[in-house]
């Protein structure tokens, strides 16, 4: 394992380079990768490089094809991309903002501040909206002011993947758990999107299904039952198994699947948390338990979630989706032992930026931690998932990614014209 050096780049020749990649790397025969293949030669071969040449290209091939991509959700408000790259000595392909929708004037200056910064990498920004309103605030008006502003970005070279209504089948948020209307809410954003910008991907992700139905959340209906009313539309859809209750039994993802023609990327929401029985505890991930999650195949701390669907073969795998984990981190509170707290992190990391994940789920394209400091309704102390509150967790966060991991230093240069 080495330290990556890591240095700020252009990010018209960074987007230009996406795809198929020049100058001694490999290509594929895709449609998509040819034209990105033809736009960094365009690029390279104008005098000097024109960068009105360079159109912005989508995140699927923004994103090395063949590499999984670090990415991050930095706290904006206490952290730069610039300082976490100064700590950790690697900068994210891809960086995460949350706003609501419709958005606020302040979400919009957020937005722009994250791109700039994003822009400054070369990367991509993973936008998440979060419909505080609920679903039926998301009208055309709203939909519309999203959609110029993502093409706005979009011809500034930033490339969006946009994460609409995240871990839609918890409850927990106010859009969670109405599978109805949380597909046609999908959809029209999806639509709108597709028509009116030029590089913005959707991302489909749900939570982990373990636990599913998640009961007594913030905005359950009732006490410890789940969100949809018995009897009602939603009900009806989210009762997989047709037996008149809502339990584990049921799919915790399909009901809320939008369809393949407006899903371009799909997601998982995984954190590593202690004991079923405790959760605020500091404990260290078993082996292999990120596979076993995406498998569905997990028994271990959590409890035994075995019967979960394998989300990868039937998302990612099945549908040929490229796949991301938008966000994940290790469960830590800030009263942990130093040695402990390390120990926890590097346990959860060295899982999810292993060197072989490629290898068993080609699919997965962009790994995005989760770094922030913050109260958790299941600790009584302050949860540190950050890697860069403690320099020396930061240190070997970067010491330990492996070469199979894609930064923003990641980049290629135009070939030398021949002699």
């Amino acid at each position: 394992m080495r330290r990556r050096d890591f240095r700020f780049i252009s990010v018209a020749l960074t987007i230009a380079t996406a795809g198929t990649l020049v100058g001694g790397c490999s290509s594929t025969s895709s449609a998509q990768e040819n034209e990105a293949a033809r736009a960094v030669m365009e690029f390279c071969q104008s005098e000097p490089p024109d960068q009105a040449l360079t159109q912005a290209l989508p995140p699927g091939l923004a994103l090395p094809a063949d590499r999984l991509t670090l990415g991050v959700n930095p706290d904006w408000d206490a952290e730069t991309l610039d300082q976490f790259a100064a700590t950790t000595g690697v900068a994210p392909g891809v960086a995460g903002s949350f706003v609501q929708m419709p958005l606020t004037a302040d979400d919009r200056r957020r937005i722009q501040s994250a791109a700039e910064e994003v822009a400054g990498i070369g990367g991509v920004l993973m936008l998440t909206l979060e419909p505080h309103q609920g679903l039926d605030a998301v009208d055309d008006a709203s939909v519309q002011e999203l959609v110029e502003l993502l093409a706005t970005l979009n011809d500034s070279s930033v490339p969006v993947l946009l994460r609409f209504a995240h871990e839609m089948n918890g409850s927990w948020y106010p859009w969670g758990q109405q599978p109805q209307s949380y597909v046609q809410a999908f959809r029209k954003v999806a639509h709108a999107v597709a028509e009116g910008t030029s590089a913005t991907e959707m991302l489909w992700a749900p939570n982990y299904g373990g636990g599913y139905p998640f009961t007594g959340g913030e905005f359950a209906a009732a006490g410890d039952q789940t969100a949809p009313a018995s009897g009602s539309p939603d009900f009806e859809w989210a009762d997989t198994n047709s037996d008149g209750a809502l339990t584990e039994a049921d799919d915790p993802y399909e009901p809320y699947y939008p369809g393949d023609d407006v899903v371009d990327w799909v997601g998982l929401t995984i954190y590593h948390y202690g004991g079923a029985s405790q959760w605020d505890g500091n404990n260290v991930p078993e082996p292999d338990k990120f596979a076993a999650q995406l498998r569905g195949a997990y028994d271990g701390l959590g409890g035994d979630e075995s019967g979960v669907p394998d989300f990868y073969a039937r998302y990612a795998e099945d549908r040929d989706k490229p796949m991301a984990i938008p966000e994940t981190a290790a469960f830590v509170t800030a009263a942990a032992d130093p040695d402990l707290a390390l120990e926890v992190k590097q346990g959860w990391w060295r899982q999810v930026y292993s060197q072989d994940l490629r290898t068993q789920f080609p699919q997965l394209r962009l790994v995005n931690w989760f770094n922030f400091d913050k109260p958790e309704l299941e600790s009584v102390d302050l949860v540190r998932w950050s890697v860069t509150t403690d320099a020396r967790i930061g240190d070997a966060f970067g010491n330990d990614l492996v070469d199979s991991v894609a930064t923003a230093a990641d980049v290629v240069s135009c070939p030398e014209a021949p002699e």
